[in-house]
C-alpha cells in the first residue's frame, strides 16, 4: 500500500518535466518544494500548493512532474500530473496523480550535504591497519597526535574534507568528529579510505580529500543520514518560511 511508503506531512520537491504544457522551452526546469497533505487512494495525493515566500505558485492543472518525497530516513520518486487545484479549509491544495510507479530513489544514500564541521584525523598504525583489513577486532592507540581538518561534505558514504595535511590516496585514516541531533553533540569515530586528493587552485597549500567509510555498521550509517535529513529539513523550512 501506498501509505506504507509515505505519509501526510511529508517533504516533497516537483521539478518540471520537459513535457508540461504551457511552459515556454528556455525556461529552466524548476524545483518547488510543499508536503503531502492526505493519501486519497492508491494513486492518488492531496499536496499543499507550494509558495515562494508568501506568493502560491499556480502549478498548471495536467502539468507532468517529477515527485521526490521525503520520508524519515528514506527518498522515493514518481512521475505525477497534477488533476486539480482547489482551497479546502483554509489551505490551497492540489490533487496529484501518480503515473509511475513510486521506487527508492537511490541518491539520497549518498546524497552530500554541503556543511562546515570541524574534524580530526591521522593514518592509522601499521597495526591497527592489518587488523581491519583483515576485518578483525582491533583497538585505536590512544593519544597519538591528530590534525585538524575542515568536514564541506557529508554523506550516508563518505565525506569531503580540507585540510593542510595531505593524505595519501588509497590510504586509510581514523575520522573523528561531532554532530548534534535533537540539542545533543555525538562524537563520530569512523576508519575513512582516502579515495582522492588535490591541492586547492584558490588555497595553496589546502589539500581537498574525498573519503569513503571503511566498513562502516550500519547503525552508524543510519545515524549520520538522519543527521543529514534534519539539517536539510530546517533548510527547506527556512526557505519556506
Amino acid at each position: 500500500m501506498l501509505s506504507d511508503f509515505i505519509s501526510a506531512g511529508d517533504r516533497i520537491e516537483l521539478q518540471q518535466t520537459e513535457r508540461n504544457e504551457g511552459l515556454a522551452e528556455t525556461v529552466e526546469r524548476k524545483t518547488y518544494f510543499s508536503q503531502i497533505y492526505d493519501l486519497l487512494s492508491e494513486d492518488t495525493l492531496e499536496i499543499m500548493m507550494p509558495m515562494e515566500k508568501t506568493k502560491l505558485i499556480l502549478l498548471p492543472v495536467d502539468g507532468e512532474f517529477e515527485m521526490v518525497v521525503y520520508h524519515e530516513t528514506t527518498m522515493y520518486q514518481c512521475l505525477v500530473r497534477i488533476r486539480d487545484r482547489y482551497k479546502s479549509n483554509n489551505a490551497y491544495l492540489l490533487t496529484v496523480e501518480l503515473i509511475s510507479n513510486l521506487r527508492k530513489y537511490q541518491r539520497r544514500e549518498y546524497y552530500r550535504f554541503s556543511c562546515s564541521l570541524e574534524m580530526c584525523a591521522r593514518n592509522l598504525q601499521e597495526e591497527e591497519l592489518q587488523a581491519v583489513e583483515r576485518n578483525m577486532p582491533y583497538a585505536l592507540t590512544p593519544g597519538l597526535p591528530l590534525k585538524q581538518s575542515i568536514i564541506v561534505d557529508i554523506s550516508g558514504g563518505g565525506l569531503r574534507f580540507i585540510s593542510a595535511q595531505r593524505y595519501e590516496p588509497e590510504s586509510l585514516l581514523y575520522i573523528n568528529y561531532s554532530l548534534i541531533r535533537k540539542g545533543e553533540k555525538k562524537l563520530f569515530e569512523v576508519i575513512g579510505k582516502v579515495l582522492s586528493v588535490q591541492e586547492m587552485e584558490n588555497r595553496k597549500g589546502m589539500f581537498e580529500h574525498r573519503v569513503q567509510y571503511y566498513d562502516m555498521d550500519q547503525k552508524t550509517r543510519e545515524e549520520i543520514i538522519k543527521y543529514i535529513f534534519e539539517e536539510e529539513r530546517k533548510n527547506r523550512r527556512k526557505e519556506w518560511d
